[in-house]
């Protein structure tokens, strides 16, 4: 897979004979190299350089070249051309599958720091850091060059614990990546609708149960949760100075799997964390088991990744309309499950006989988080279709259908 030389762009080529990492360094020394203007990857000079950006009125020019006028930019068409930031990994490719299925035209932008280029089905890919200096005006080639109109942004660390460890390094990465989609958006021509991938982690640990995205306080409890919250406020100040149409996903915990072949390809999620100990013969971890919860393990309300998938599709056609009455959206099924729920699933999908290990609680999780749908279901008319025994089920089948993974179960014995 590689980009075409398009006008006014030095796109990426990407060489089966490097790894993915050593491709990405060379591109991003490439970026560097072609933008003489630094961005300090700090948080004080992220916050003056967005200040001076969102001050710009609408007559207002952010680039020498002219911007021509656009009839109707927001006008219902058939088909998009979409930009996915992110599009290679987990649920990036679901999206990137689901906009294909949609009929519509997709452009991925990703590091390939999770993902894989063979996920896209034959997208266009650029090879890219978004939160790299000089990003945010390459984004702006690409996504003239590309004739979007639309963005979805995933591209973000997102490790609740590793946020925790290294706070700042999250700050640089996901606070510059939006900085640079914005950046980028407003000096284009025609790209002008932002679904931004956010979190139920900006809600910290809410007074209530089942939570409304009005809920007060909003009180983020870890670095990876601020992120998110402070992405949305980024995105939320460019509507009225630039035009863009903004709305964010508040994603619970995603699970499950799609077509087999878009498998989670990072060991970062519960279940296929549960299903890669069971693959080494190790007893499955539950991290903490003393939480004010009926049964003392985290309670979340898990989404399958095809209704997130469907929920994005539904967010564009949200956006098309002149009348928006919000621009944040839970996406859950208001339905808490607990970790340990989750693992006797687990053992009655796998039918493997382990037992689990209780380990130390992590850094950063609430104790109980589940999100009222109320708003997407009656703005959007989405609604999840899959439930829990869906989710495990699907995520199981996917991982038996790859090699790598595949667990024999007849022969299968607990090492510890």
């Amino acid at each position: 897979v590689c980009s075409s030389d398009l006008p006014g762009v030095r796109a990426g080529r990407l060489r089966a004979d490097l790894p993915n990492e050593r491709q990405i360094d060379l591109m991003n020394a490439d970026i560097a190299g072609r933008h003489h203007r630094f961005v300090r990857l700090c948080s004080c000079d992220i916050l003056k350089l967005f200040q001076k950006v969102t001050k710009r009125t609408k007559s207002e020019q952010p680039l020498s070249s002219p911007r021509p006028t656009l009839c109707n930019p927001h006008k219902e068409r058939s088909t998009m051309t979409v930009l996915v930031t992110g599009g290679c990994g987990y649920i990036g490719a679901h999206v990137v599958h689901a906009l294909h299925q949609a009929g519509e035209k997709v452009v991925v932008v990703d590091d390939l720091s999770y993902g894989k280029p063979t996920r896209i089905e034959g997208s266009r890919l650029y090879g890219m850091d978004i939160a790299a200096p000089g990003a945010g005006e390459r984004l702006a080639e690409i996504l003239d060059a590309e004739g979007v109109d639309s963005v979805i942004h995933f591209a973000a660390r997102k490790q609740v614990g590793e946020s925790v460890e290294k706070p700042l390094w999250y700050y640089q990465q996901n606070i510059n990546g939006m900085l640079n989609v914005l950046t980028g958006m407003t000096q284009s021509k025609n790209a002008k609708k932002l679904v931004f991938s956010s979190s139920a982690a900006t809600y910290g640990v809410p007074p209530v149960d089942v939570v409304p995205e009005d809920v007060v306080p909003m009180l983020p409890i870890n670095p990876y949760g601020q992120t998110k919250l402070f992405g949305e406020w980024m995105a939320r100040a460019c509507e009225q100075p630039f035009g863009i149409r903004f709305c964010a996903l508040r994603y619970f915990n995603v699970a499950g799997c799609g077509p087999v072949e878009l498998e989670d390809p990072a060991i970062l999620n519960l279940i296929p964390m549960l299903f890669n100990r069971l693959k080494q013969g190790k007893a499955p971890a539950i991290f903490g088991d003393d939480y004010p919860t009926p049964d003392g393990t985290c309670v979340r309300d898990y989404i399958h990744v095809s209704d997130l998938a469907d929920a994005h599709i539904a967010a564009f056609k949200y956006l098309d309309r002149d009348e928006r009455k919000y621009d944040a959206f839970n996406v859950g099924t208001g339905e808490g499950t607990s970790v340990r729920q989750i693992v006797d699933e687990v053992k009655k999908v796998t039918g493997l006989p382990f037992a689990e290990a209780v380990m130390a609680r992590r850094a950063g999780d609430p104790p109980h988080l589940i999100g009222s749908p109320k708003r997407i279901n009656e703005e959007m008319g989405w609604h999840a279709k899959y439930d829990v025994e869906d989710i495990v089920k699907s995520a199981w089948d996917a991982w038996q259908a790859n090699p790598e993974h595949h667990i024999d179960v007849d022969t299968w014995k607990q090492a510890d």
